[in-house]
């Protein structure tokens, strides 16, 4: 691949909660040959990691700020050099206060983010649902015994609810940047809600189909979900559509009661 042609690529950002429909819309989205959305991306974090250089000793001692900057600036491009689709839709809390501040300084192409929002109470019942069917999920494996303690860690402040919960919050500010797809709209009515993306991004609409849809595959690559535990990623097959979760009414009262006001 030429220089020329990276450059030509479109990169956008997805933000979304995890159990929030993440999976779905990538595999609707990767229909499309011409797109693709990523898996949960690495590249902010290696943007932080090198930012952080900037307070070790060594650049301490000779702080050569552009150098630094030139590669952090080449980061994304750097990223999706080999990759072969022309448009490329980048998942993670990119929409932090931190992390849009290195985006702000660093990324150099036009800035669009998608949100995907779902309220907070169905994430947490779409996670006590999977956890409980799926012995070997990584929430299982610490010794917790109840859903109270088991949320709890989900809902810990560093972990990845409360820092996309943070950035979709923070999104809010930018409405100029970020279009918001909320989950029942996207399940209830695909197609209007898939047109209005690719309108968003400027490009033009692909037919998808919103039945029976793949399992992800990003340039031969799937999920390996023995890390995280099984079916953390599955598409379930039949039409995409809005289903009911008892585990809704399980959730501990003090979720309730702490997060049951966050609605998107």
């Amino acid at each position: 691949m030429t220089s020329e042609q990276n450059q030509n690529k479109q990169l956008f950002f997805l933000v979304a909660l995890p159990r929030s429909g993440n999976t779905m819309f990538a595999s609707i989205m990767n229909q499309n040959k011409d797109l693709v959305v990523t898996a949960n991306s690495i590249t902010l974090e290696i943007m932080k990691d090198l930012f952080l250089l900037k307070q070790t000793d060594v650049f301490q001692n000779f702080q050569d700020h552009k150098s630094l900057d030139n590669v952090l600036d080449s980061v994304y491009d750097t990223y999706y050099k080999e990759w072969p689709q022309k448009t490329i839709i980048d998942r993670g809390p990119v929409m932090t206060p931190g992390n849009f501040e290195l985006m702000k300084k660093h990324f150099k192409h036009p800035f669009k983010c998608i949100v995907l929002v779902r309220d907070l109470m169905d994430v947490l019942a779409s996670y006590m649902q999977w956890y409980t069917e799926n012995p070997d999920s990584f929430i299982n494996k610490h010794g917790l015994k109840t859903d109270d303690e088991k949320l709890g860690m989900i809902m810990n402040k560093e972990g990845a609810v409360a820092k996309d919960l943070t950035a979709i919050q923070n999104a809010f500010k930018y409405p100029e940047l970020c279009h918001f797809v909320k989950y029942d709209d996207m399940v209830n009515n695909p197609e209007q809600e898939f047109r209005k993306i690719y309108e968003f991004m400027d490009l033009p609409y692909f037919n998808h189909r919103f039945i029976d849809l793949d399992q992800i595959n990003i340039n031969g690559l799937p999920y390996n979900d023995t890390v995280v535990g099984s079916n953390m990623h599955k598409v379930w097959p039949g039409k995409v559509e809005k289903r009911y979760n008892p585990y809704i009414e399980k959730i501990p009262t003090r979720f309730k009661e702490e997060y049951g006001h966050i609605k998107f």
